[in-house]
C-alpha cells in the first residue's frame, strides 16, 4: 500500500466566491451570460465586459486555487482584447476540469439598475449550461436593483457575483 500523499487529506469539495464590475457607457453592446441584452448602453472592459461570466470565470478558478481570470487571461495582452468571455470561461473551466474538478452547483447575482433582466434570466441559464455542459437545474442567476445608490443604482457600473460548489 503506497504512503498517504499531501492531496489524500484534501478536501472532496470546494466553494469559490467571483465578483466583478465594469462601469456602464453608451456605444457598447451590453452581453451578460453570453446574451446579448436591448440597453442604450453597454459595459466598458478589454474583453466583451461580461460582467457575468468574468465572476463566474473568477469563483471556477478560485475554487479549484488556480489564481483568477486576470492571471489567466491578463488585460495587458493585446489577444485579449475584445475576447469573447465564453470562450475566456471555457478556456478556464478546463483547466478547472483538468485539475480534476466538477462544478456541483453555481449561483450568481446581478445588480443592475436597468434594463430588467427577468426575461433575460432563462436564456442566460441555458448560455451558461450549455459553455459548462451542466444541467440548468445546476445554475440559478438572479438580478437585483441597486436601489438607486452608488455606482450601480446611479446606472455607472453593473456588478456580479458568482458562487461555484465544486467536487472531485
Amino acid at each position: 500500500m503506497a504512503p498517504p500523499s499531501a492531496s489524500d487529506h484534501l478536501p472532496d469539495m470546494r466553494i469559490g466566491y467571483g465578483q466583478d464590475c465594469h462601469r456602464l457607457e453608451s456605444g457598447y453592446q451590453l452581453v451578460l451570460g453570453g446574451i446579448p441584452v436591448e440597453f442604450e448602453m453597454g459595459l466598458v472592459g478589454h474583453s466583451d465586459a461580461d460582467v457575468l461570466l468574468h465572476a463566474i470565470t473568477d469563483a471556477l478558478l478560485g475554487a479549484a486555487g488556480l489564481g483568477d481570470i486576470g492571471e489567466m487571461f491578463p488585460n495587458t495582452e493585446e489577444r485579449w482584447k475584445g475576447a469573447d468571455s465564453r470562450d475566456l470561461l471555457a478556456a478556464a473551466f478546463k483547466e478547472v476540469q483538468q485539475a480534476g474538478w466538477q462544478i456541483v452547483n453555481l449561483d450568481c447575482t446581478i445588480s443592475a439598475e436597468r434594463p430588467k433582466l427577468v426575461s433575460y434570466k432563462p436564456l442566460i441559464r441555458k448560455s451558461i449550461a450549455g459553455i459548462l455542459s451542466l444541467e440548468t437545474q445546476q445554475i440559478n442567476v438572479k438580478a437585483k436593483t441597486g436601489e438607486r445608490v452608488g455606482p450601480v443604482g446611479r446606472q455607472e457600473a453593473m456588478t456580479a457575483d458568482a458562487v461555484v460548489l465544486l467536487r472531485r
